[in-house]
């Protein structure tokens, strides 16, 4: 259902259940095993892609159905949603570069998943929303708070609040996606994405991805983090082998 290689400083998670990646209780099971060999191995960067025609379609649609119809199913979608969100976390928090190939729909729960990425490349014939509301539900799985963060009340509006649907032109030009490709360049872009990030210094990277979250927790103060990193980079084996590098080339 997800299997996860790596190659070097890069681990792809592979999204793999016919027809459309579905998420139900199984595929989250199964993407929490996968951020488990992630956290072990830690890659630098990280590719979330499908070998499906979709991204991912969303929640599997018959056990959203069950829900409504099960005596406890309230309960239960609670349940779901909440298992989305620590999930979905997790993803966000991995002190590595996370980067989602969306090649045709991610739609509701796929997009939210994507949202948890720190960098999206989409196709031109990507079909990317939040259509939750027109069957009377939420986009409940982060949709409602990552999206306006990342693109903007304004934007987040027209897409939640409007049930639209765009293609991957439309969403680079709306900044929901950083990179749009033909269809046929989707795993060239990634690669050079990919491999770029991994060449950088992966402790940089953690530190560089906790102080730009600080932005958006009031609890925690960014500025301050900023002052607090050399304290700890400076003293990485990594770090100093890189700045000498750094400063040999300039002589």
């Amino acid at each position: 259902m997800i299997n996860v290689t790596q190659s070097g400083g890069i681990a792809t998670i592979l999204m793999s259940r016919p027809p459309v990646n579905a998420i139900d209780h199984a595929f989250i099971k199964a993407l929490n095993g996968a951020l488990d060999q992630i956290e072990k191995s830690k890659p630098t960067a990280v590719v979330v892609k499908s070998d499906q025609k979709c991204f991912s379609a969303g929640a599997d649609l018959s056990l959203i159905q069950g829900y409504f119809t099960a005596p406890n199913g309230t309960a239960e979608m609670v349940d779901y949603v909440k298992a989305l969100h620590a999930v979905y976390n997790r993803l966000e928090k991995l002190e590595a570069v996370t980067i989602a190939a969306i090649a045709g729909p991610a739609l509701g729960g796929g997009l939210e998943l994507a949202l948890s990425c720190d960098m999206r490349i989409a196709t031109t014939a990507a079909k990317i929303g939040l259509p939750e509301a027109r069957i009377g539900m939420i986009p409940g799985a982060g949709g409602t708070q990552r999206l306006p963060r990342l693109v903007g009340p304004g934007i987040a509006s027209r897409m939640i609040l409007g049930g639209e649907v765009i293609d991957g032109t439309e969403a680079e030009r709306l900044g929901v996606v950083q990179w749009v490709v033909a269809p046929a360049d989707l795993d060239a872009k990634t690669a050079e994405v990919s491999e770029r990030v991994a060449g950088l210094a992966r402790p940089a990277l953690a530190a560089c991805k906790a102080c730009m979250a600080a932005f958006f927790d009031p609890a925690k103060d960014g500025f301050a983090m900023e002052i607090d990193q050399p304290l700890t980079l400076m003293e990485t084996k990594e770090a100093r082998e890189r700045i000498a590098a750094f400063f040999a080339t300039r002589k």
